[in-house]
């Protein structure tokens, strides 16, 4: 199932960045810096807009920053394949892993942490909107 948001600004961000990330994998570091700095105008762009540094939306977009910034050494840029593929999935089918991993955080849920949580977090279809709205552990 395919989920082209084509309408959403949030979904060109992410399209220009694995259009980057892209680059870079593919031997042009400076796609790597670019992406960065598009993830920082974006995160930019997400505080002013959500009008918190606390919303999930700037939350997804922090921890993506700094999973780019952790990957930019040399010797570390293998693991720009996670976010390439990552974003790429967001992209075309709206599953966005680091959403998911980021709605477990303790302050982002009010289910307790179990394993049942964190299998239907990662295997449950993608919705349209928060991830957020998407999964409540059922008792």
């Amino acid at each position: 199932m395919f989920m082209i948001e084509y309408k959403d600004i949030g979904w060109w961000y992410w399209l220009v960045t694995a259009l980057l990330l892209t680059v870079g994998v593919l031997g042009n570091e400076l796609g790597f810096i670019l992406a960065i700095g598009l993830t920082i105008f974006q995160l930019i762009h997400y505080v002013i807009r959500e009008k918190s540094i606390k919303a999930f939306p700037v939350q997804v977009r922090f921890w993506y920053l700094l999973l780019l910034i952790v990957a930019f050494p040399g010797i570390m840029q293998w693991l720009y394949w996670a976010p390439l593929i990552g974003t790429w999935a967001q992209i075309v089918f709206g599953y966005c892993a680091m959403a998911r991993l980021v709605s477990l955080w303790p302050w982002n849920r009010e289910a307790p942490f179990t394993l049942k949580l964190i299998i239907s977090t990662f295997l449950s279809r993608p919705v349209r909107g928060s991830v957020q709205q998407g999964f409540v552990e059922s008792k």
